[in-house]
């Protein structure tokens, strides 16, 4: 006879098995004396399983993951009955950064960059604190991690996922996620990635859309993968959940194209475009058309990010060029996976998530 679970108990709160809950992490008080918390539910299964972590705008305006976010708590899976077969826990935070995202900014008050202060400190400043805390509540009691991004505002990312695995479920699972592009790339300092990984725990970091603004397929593969990673951690049943018909294209490096000259940028390629050593991008122009610089791509590969600015200074990045030197046909792979998400069952139109 197996051993019962036992309540999940995160800050003060006890939640019981089989059931789902939101709770409130108190993080600091604001200067006209209101209360500022980190918002997490909880969703706690009958059955034992690992701890998965699902984070959104931790950029504050990196919109694109709290509907992602707001999908998944409403996916038929996740929804009684279907809650009673759960195995394990999931925590969805929403909003890490309460306060970029109620003043659209990338940043807290202090100016920093959240994801460049992990593991922070109980005694730091507000972002050191915030994320003492993220670490705290959450990372030390997840064995997994899917954090969801956006590319900045005025850029866009095609769908990718982005890895350090250390432990080797970790690449198995960031290509059952089934996002177009899997992008192994080291771990950058004080970032949440860097931080967990230091405890154990390998995030997938999901990177699509622009900041500020929702795009449909993009969030459409944000809710489809992480509820793949959910079922090949046999957290979930297979019903409903499709498997993607692509493999996802691997890459291990990348590099920004950057523009040549300040002016007005005229592009010829976006993302989701394959591009070969030499070619146009585009072109920049001085308002009076009087002297052009071309855009030329030093390799080949595939466009995983470009700007969305046509007006760029010189150094500016143009486009985010990925290496698919390996035998793929990139096209046929991102054409595949989109026709999948826009037949996917999960998201009939007449009752969107």
């Amino acid at each position: 006879m197996s051993t019962p679970v036992k309540p999940f108990v995160i800050g003060a709160h006890s939640i019981a098995p089989g059931t789902r809950r939101t709770i409130d992490l108190p993080v600091s008080v604001l200067s006209d004396h209101t209360p500022v918390t980190m918002s997490v539910h909880v969703l706690h299964g009958r059955r034992p399983g690992p701890v998965l972590f699902v984070s959104a705008a931790i950029h504050g305006d990196e919109v694109i993951g709290v509907e992602i976010a707001r999908r998944l708590l409403n996916a038929p899976q996740l929804e009684a009955p279907e809650l009673e077969k759960l195995k394990g826990t999931v925590l969805v935070i929403p909003i890490v950064n309460a306060f970029g995202f109620l003043n659209h900014s990338r940043y807290l008050p202090d100016r920093r960059d959240l994801n460049r202060v992990f593991p922070g400190s109980q005694r730091g400043s507000l972002a050191g604190r915030l994320a003492h805390l993220f670490m705290t509540e959450i990372v030390n009691r997840a064995d997994y991690g899917i954090d969801l991004h956006s590319a900045a505002i005025h850029r866009t990312n095609l769908p990718q996922i982005r890895v350090s695995p250390s432990r080797p479920d970790t690449l198995t699972l960031a290509k059952a996620f089934g996002a177009p592009v899997v992008l192994t790339s080291k771990v950058r300092e004080g970032s949440l990635r860097e931080a967990a990984q230091s405890k154990g725990t390998d995030v997938l970091v999901f990177e699509a859309g622009e900041g500020l603004r929702f795009d449909e397929m993009a969030i459409r593969a944000g809710v489809s993968g992480i509820l793949r990673v959910m079922r090949a951690l046999k957290m979930v049943g297979s019903k409903g959940i499709t498997r993607p018909k692509a493999r996802s294209i691997l890459t291990k490096s990348s590099y920004w194209v950057r523009s040549p000259a300040g002016g007005l940028l005229r592009p010829f390629k976006s993302i989701g475009d394959v591009v070969e050593p030499q070619m146009l991008l585009g072109i920049v122009s001085d308002p009076f058309g009087e002297n052009e610089k071309n855009v030329i791509a030093e390799y080949g590969g595939l466009v995983v990010g470009r700007t969305n600015l046509p007006v760029v200074n010189e150094g500016d990045g143009l486009f985010h060029i990925a290496d698919v030197s390996e035998k793929y046909d990139a096209e046929l792979t991102l054409d595949s996976l989109a026709s999948q998400l826009e037949a996917d069952p999960l998201f009939d139109e007449d009752e969107i998530i």
